[in-house]
């Protein structure tokens, strides 16, 4: 059985979709991706730098946008059928177009209003994220909630990502909990935490000119892991995630009991697979970061998906 996962903000690295533009209907593709945004997606995945890529409102719609485009360059414009489809926080948004539950255009105009109102939120106190690797995770917990740092994203493997003030997180740096690394992620705010509550007005209003689907591919949710079978739940969620928590450790836990033996990552691919690894031991795990990947990518999918 084929997962296929959408990584989150922090993914992308300056030039990325580069070798992309290669492939033939992808600029295209790309470039109606851009209007819809109002950003050119093109110039942010290929020659605009680290700094830029990093601001929220460039970031959010770039990521959902490779997605999309590496999924059609795999796929054509349907999955294969049996498959499960997870997101890592914006990339929710990627595997909820993928499986059918909001149309292209609505998922890339949600995600242009997501990364709008939450930069927005950011900007009004100076606050980040950053991984905590290894520690007991009790430890890690009370760490966290001794200096005022929301668990934003329990990813699993190993792997819990704190959220908060600069000075909060800051202060974690100096004093990690025994035996954990921590390490400052390329975000521009605390996303899934209280400080981004004021992005949620804005998402909810918008949702209600929106009319989704339910999903036609299993997909599963940030907020408890389990599939998400009713579109307007799936909306409701994606509204909600923005200031709570991404539980994809559970999403790892429901890709373990269904039966899944390959995990494929779409661009801008490596951190869904790295925890994979860590995560889901003996599952077979492929990253498509460029083009060169493809012809793997065919083979796994036929590997994963055959009865």
């Amino acid at each position: 059985m084929l997962a296929i996962v959408c990584p989150g903000q922090g993914s992308q690295t300056p030039g990325f979709l580069a070798e992309w533009l290669e492939v033939e209907g992808v600029a295209d593709h790309l470039a109606t991706l851009s209007q819809i945004t109002e950003r050119d997606l093109t110039a942010h995945g290929t020659v605009s730098d680290e700094e830029t890529i990093k601001d929220t409102a460039v970031a959010q719609p770039l990521i959902v946008a490779a997605g999309l485009v590496t999924a059609r360059a795999l796929f054509g414009d349907s999955l294969p059928a049996g498959v499960i489809v997870a997101g890592h926080s914006v990339g929710e948004i990627t595997a909820s177009a993928l499986a059918g539950a909001l149309d292209e255009a609505d998922a890339m105009n949600f995600v242009k209003v997501r990364a709008n109102a939450m930069a927005q939120a950011a900007a009004a106190t100076p606050t980040g994220m950053a991984a905590v690797l290894g520690g007991d995770p009790d430890e890690v917990l009370a760490a966290l909630e001794s200096f005022g740092l929301t668990p934003a994203n329990a990813n699993g493997g190993g792997q819990i990502v704190a959220a908060g003030t600069l000075e909060q997180l800051a202060a974690l740096g100096e004093n990690p909990p025994a035996k954990a690394r921590v390490i400052p992620l390329k975000v521009a705010g605390a996303f899934h935490t209280a400080h981004m509550q004021p992005a949620v007005g804005t998402l909810a209003e918008l949702a209600g000119t929106i009319t989704p689907k339910d999903p036609a591919s299993t997909l599963l949710s940030n907020f408890d892991g389990q599939p998400v079978a009713d579109g307007s739940a799936n909306l409701d969620s994606l509204v909600a995630q923005v200031s709570r928590p991404v539980r994809w450790d559970l999403c790892m836990e429901t890709l373990a009991a269904a039966g899944v033996t390959g995990v494929l990552e779409l661009a801008p691919a490596g951190t869904l697979v790295g925890l994979a690894r860590r995560g889901l031991k003996g599952v077979k795990t492929l990253a498509v970061k460029t083009p060169a990947d493809l012809e793997a990518a065919q083979a796994f999918i036929a590997e994963h998906t055959s009865n």
